[in-house]
């Protein structure tokens, strides 16, 4: 790696950091800290949901995941026009009229503190597993390009991404974000393009092989639900499309700090569409190695070649490949890729504990300064805890197929309790208490049965299943009582 690269990666992480952490002055108060100043434009925030949306998960995992396999993880990307319609015409408007920083309080006002209070937690718990599975990819990168210890890298690169969500507030993480998201797509492009006309025999070679070995299959269209088929993936993608688009804090807080409600639509909708074209880009990348590779074109080591190190490949083609200045490039993008996510995940997880637990429970009558004490000392706190997760989830198979098994566990179906609250016209406590328990049993039955050894009741469905079969579960049980019981 050229000195140059060395430049372009540090000057870029040191600028983010204190352009990030600029924004302290602007911090005043708790409602600054959680909704700025409700002025900033239209597409910065767009470009914020986009980035959080975009992770190391993406920049590194959908890669891998094409290198080992096939495009069967961009069907989970076709459901987010779906999602982008319904937050636009029904989302926006809801969370827009309840003005509250928190998601939550709309289930609150439907069915009662235990609902907010379920949701919540659950919401906590995918991100932190979010946090450790961005953070693990993140230090696979540094690993491969100076060899540093994992361990050391996750914990130096989890607590500067503290240290400027901390001091800068919703404020940086929206503004560094737009910027990250920028940086990641010119990265991107780049690379693939790189790619693309270092083939041996030219662009074309790419492609026949990548035909010849099915590289481009979206998965089979059988409905076999014990496997990653087209319709599966597909299912599983609209379930958490419209769970992020309805029920996820760091969405939600978006809408609320866009000034207007048009520029509100505007950005959940052109964050979410733009993530479409950005994803084909990733697994054109991992098409691209893999095909690049098979050509003779560069030649991998032993290690690298075991299917468990897939994530592992494109982070040593950055390093051993690519042109002097461009290696710095690559490697600034893929910590945009996940510094967006993290920075966001750590103000977002911050603003749920304190107004969904701390000024509900704890301090109903907080000072500013109380406030944002505990503002500070929760993101904190959330950031150890996403920093133990990521290095426990070290050498993992696939980073991305990890994630995706977690978030579909700790959903907790939630996406049905607010789907719930939505369409039934009756408060239905009642049914929404019975949907949950049986949710959650649908959920735990899902998950713990295939561990059991020589269990015939255990589930065979694919883990992927596991968040839709619970969300269906509450929600239906849920709204048959709310037909049964119009109260």
């Amino acid at each position: 790696m050229d000195v140059f690269d060395y430049i372009v990666f540090f000057g870029y992480l040191l600028g983010v950091t204190l352009f990030g952490a600029s924004f302290y002055k602007k911090n005043k108060t708790s409602s600054d800290f959680i909704l700025g100043n409700k002025n900033i434009p239209s597409w910065v925030v767009g470009m914020s949901i986009f980035a959080t949306f975009v992770s190391s998960i993406s920049y590194l995992a959908l890669p891998g995941s094409a290198y080992l396999s096939n495009w069967n993880a961009f069907v989970f990307s076709l459901s987010i026009p779906v999602a982008s319609f319904l937050a636009v015409k029904v989302f926006v408007p809801l969370y827009r009229s309840v003005n509250s920083p928190s998601a939550y309080t709309f289930m609150e006002n439907r069915f009662g503190p235990w609902a907010r209070v379920y949701v919540s937690i659950f919401y906590l718990l995918t991100q932190l597993m979010r946090v450790g599975t961005i953070l693990y990819l993140m230090g696979l990168t540094i690993h491969a390009i100076f060899e540093w210890n994992i361990v050391t890298i996750i914990v130096i690169t989890g607590i500067a991404v503290m240290f400027y969500t901390i001091l800068g507030g919703i404020q940086a993480v929206i503004w560094t974000d737009a910027i990250q998201g920028i940086i990641l797509i010119a990265g991107a492009l780049v690379c693939a393009g790189y790619i693309l006309s270092n083939m041996p025999e030219g662009p074309s070679q790419l492609f026949s092989i990548a035909i010849e070995q099915n590289k481009f299959s979206l998965g089979s269209f059988s409905l076999d639900l014990t496997k990653s088929t087209f319709w599966v993936v597909f299912i599983y993608g609209l379930c958490i499309n419209l769970q992020n688009y309805g029920i996820d804090q760091n969405y939600v807080q978006r809408y609320i700090i866009a000034k207007t409600d048009r520029e509100a639509k505007l950005s959940a909708f052109f964050g979410g569409i733009l993530y479409i074209p950005v994803c084909l880009i990733f697994l054109f990348i991992g098409t691209g190695l893999f095909a690049f590779y098979q050509s003779g074109a560069g030649i991998l080591p032993l290690e690298l070649m075991d299917e468990t190190k897939s994530d592992r490949i494109f982070p040593y083609f950055i390093v051993t490949e690519l042109p002097r200045g461009i290696t710095g490039l690559m490697i600034a993008s893929i910590f945009a890729a996940g510094m967006s996510t993290i920075s966001t995940s750590f103000n977002s997880s911050a603003t749920v504990f304190f107004t969904d637990y701390y000024q509900r429970y704890f301090n109903t009558g907080a000072s500013e300064k109380d406030a944002m004490r505990v503002l500070y000392i929760s993101s904190f706190v959330i950031g150890i805890i996403g920093i133990t997760i990521s290095i426990l989830m070290i050498n993992v198979k696939s980073a991305l197929d990890t994630w995706w098994k977690l978030a579909s566990i700790f959903s907790g179906g939630s996406l049905g309790l607010f789907l719930l609250g939505v369409f039934s016209k009756s408060k239905n406590v009642i049914g929404s208490v019975i949907g949950v328990i049986l949710g959650l049993l649908v959920i735990l039955w899902l998950t713990i049965s295939p561990l059991l050894s020589d269990n015939a009741f255990g589930s065979q469905f694919h883990t992927y299943l596991i968040t839709v079969f619970g969300t269906a579960t509450i929600f239906l049980v849920g709204f048959i009582f709310s037909l049964i019981y119009k109260k």
